[in-house]
């Protein structure tokens, strides 16, 4: 796959130390400092730590969602004290799941760089291997590092755009989530429940594989079949609950090229605006 590295190579990699930045990105969405805790207790040998909410995400505001995207040019300089520059490979890695490692991904995507991948397996699958972990806090303190960003901005839309894409029959809006928070059968997250209108389900979990220690993903062949009615469509818009599970379906896409794009804000950012409407049960 070619947005993916096994637990073996990055081993072999971490050997060579050629220029290489492995980041923590593990989330819970509900214990929101899970992030943190975990890396606390053990990570990566030598990776260090980016948290969803205090430095992935920018303030948030009455509309935008609960994890707008960061400033660019502020995850820029995050990235810089860690020894990024344009021809860094970063690996970015959490429990397995993927939400948060994704994340890290697209908006390192977003930035422009090139050199990315997400650790197949996450940390489970790099202990099995073998893999060094440590407990010690590493702090960023690179300098002489820079990052010339190239911003794809064509990667997100905001509210507007997917208002104005409702219905329409060369697009499709996918929500991420689970079927019971897509039907709005419950919503642990947020005041209101349901969908955005003509949104269709594809659950981010279905996509991966239950034993991280073999790896995340499943199959190419697998992924083909489960999005092969997006096809039928111009244009693929993601989203979720506040723009972190849609990041383990973009992945998938980026490795069948469908091409697509991601509303950041997703249900989040929608509910905030009283007059859009909310559906519930199933599209």
């Amino acid at each position: 796959m070619k947005n993916i590295i096994s637990a073996k190579e990055l081993i072999s990699k971490l050997e060579k130390n050629d220029n290489l930045v492995v980041i923590d990105c593990r989330f819970d969405l509900i214990n929101r400092t899970y992030g943190i805790d975990s890396y606390k207790k053990g990570h990566i040998k030598g990776s260090f730590i980016l948290d969803i909410d205090k430095d992935l995400s920018s303030p948030t505001k009455e509309h935008g969602g609960k994890n707008p995207l960061q400033d660019p040019l502020i995850l820029k300089e995050k990235l810089e004290k860690m020894g990024v520059d344009n021809d860094t490979t970063i690996v970015t890695y959490d429990d397995g799941d993927l939400n948060g490692a994704c994340r890290l991904f697209f908006q390192l995507k977003h930035l422009g760089l090139k050199n990315v991948y997400v650790l197949d397996g996450g940390i489970t699958s790099f202990v099995k291997e073998g893999g060094e972990l440590e407990e010690k806090v590493n702090i960023p303190s690179c300098t002489g590092k820079e990052i010339r960003p190239n911003i794809n901005n064509g990667l997100v839309v905001p509210m507007e755009y997917v208002k104005s894409k409702l219905y329409k029959k060369d697009t499709v809006i996918i929500d991420c989530r689970a079927n019971e928070r897509y039907q709005g059968l419950v919503e642990p997250a947020y005041s209101k429940a349901g969908h955005i209108p003509s949104a269709k389900n594809y659950f981010c979990k279905d996509l991966i594989k239950s034993d991280f220690e073999n790896g995340s993903l499943k199959d190419i062949e697998f992924l083909k079949k489960f999005f092969k009615d997006l096809n039928n469509y111009d244009e693929v818009i993601l989203s979720c609950g506040s723009g972190i599970s849609a990041c383990v379906n973009s992945l998938a896409l980026r490795e069948l090229d469908i091409p697509h794009k991601i509303y950041i804000g997703s249900f989040s950012d929608w509910i905030s605006y009283d007059d859009n409407e909310i559906k519930t049960g199933q599209e």
